[in-house]
């Protein structure tokens, strides 16, 4: 959730907090009065401490109220990671220029996939298994893939430096 939606919940539960605080207190001082007498209520010890009581809660809210504040007003930091991450996925420049035609094929489908089974390289491609592999290992001398073994078979790599 954004910072500026939890700040305007905590604001709006602050204010419900306030008028419990209000409420509670209202009847707190309607029960000293009745209990103390009319003219004893003011100096009972019970309305001080009703006060004492009333200041903490309210103060308590008003920091709940200085964190919504400034939840509401500061930027997200989300944007700022969002703008790194951006600025590492810039893709990298290839020069195909030397390149047969069939290894910019393979190597165009191994750059929109970031990697892919040399099998389903195959598959994609037409190409035979010798083909491939000598495709791969030119790719692999120019620095454009990597090759790494998994189990029986290889996954080829972009190479990103």
């Amino acid at each position: 959730m954004e910072n500026k939606k939890v700040g305007y919940i905590l604001i709006g539960i602050s204010v419900l907090i306030i008028l419990i605080i209000l409420l509670f207190n209202s009847a707190l001082k309607d029960i000293v009065s009745v209990s103390c007498g009319e003219e004893h209520s003011i100096v009972c010890p019970m309305n001080q401490t009703i006060n004492q009581q009333t200041y903490i809660a309210l103060g308590v809210v008003g920091l709940l109220i200085i964190v919504a504040l400034i939840l509401i007003f500061s930027k997200p930091e989300e944007r700022i990671v969002v703008k790194k991450v951006m600025e590492k996925q810039k893709k990298k420049e290839y020069d195909l220029s030397g390149l047969r035609a069939e290894d910019k094929t393979v190597f165009k489908l191994i750059q929109d996939n970031k990697a892919m089974f040399q099998s389903d390289l195959i598959e994609r491609t037409g190409f035979g298994k010798a083909k491939m592999s000598r495709i791969i290992d030119r790719l692999e001398g120019n620095g454009f893939v990597e090759r790494k073994r998994r189990g029986m078979t290889n996954v080829v790599v972009l190479k990103e430096d």
